[in-house]
């Protein structure tokens, strides 16, 4: 059996040189320099906004967080909840059209003990599901396929949000 995974678009992340500059928070440091493309920003609301997830479980796979750095779901405002709750379902309402699956798993981790990536802001996540979607790969091997790009998966859900009215 070869042991070997190509994944050669991990190079450029790999050579990428250290950030000089920033607080080292991808939800403060990427919206703050307006490439959405790049930064795989989908929308952008009024107190939060909505992103891919650069290390995705599945195509589709979404983060949403609050502009500003707030590590517990008791210190967000009125109006970053309301607003998070509504992207939340907007979310869903983008990856069901753009990609048909047959479930979603949505959640928060919320401080390092309970597996939060980046606990210093909290973010929800979206993940879609399709039936038979944990093959041997995920199960046996503890490794995901991805079908699609970041970059299609981007394409495919901005034409999907920039065709529905929020």
């Amino acid at each position: 059996m070869n042991d070997v995974l190509w994944a050669p678009w991990r190079l450029t992340y790999i050579e990428k040189p250290a950030q000089s500059s920033g607080t080292g928070d991808i939800f403060v440091d990427l919206p703050a320099e307006n490439d959405d493309r790049k930064n795989s920003i989908l929308f952008r609301g009024t107190t939060a906004f909505v992103m891919l997830n650069a290390y995705p479980y599945t195509n589709g796979h979404l983060l949403i967080a609050p502009y500003r750095q707030v590590a517990d779901i008791d210190l967000l405002d009125d109006a970053e909840l309301l607003e998070i709750n509504q992207l939340l379902a907007q979310g869903v309402r983008w990856l069901r059209t753009a990609y048909n699956p047959d479930g979603f798993n949505l959640g928060v981790n919320m401080g390092k003990a309970a597996g939060a990536g980046i606990p210093v802001h909290i973010h929800w996540h979206i993940v879609p599901r399709w039936n038979g979607d944990t093959n041997f790969m995920t199960a046996v091997g503890e490794v995901r396929v991805m079908p699609q790009s970041l970059e299609a998966s981007y394409d495919r859900l901005r034409g999907v949000i920039d065709g529905i009215p929020r």
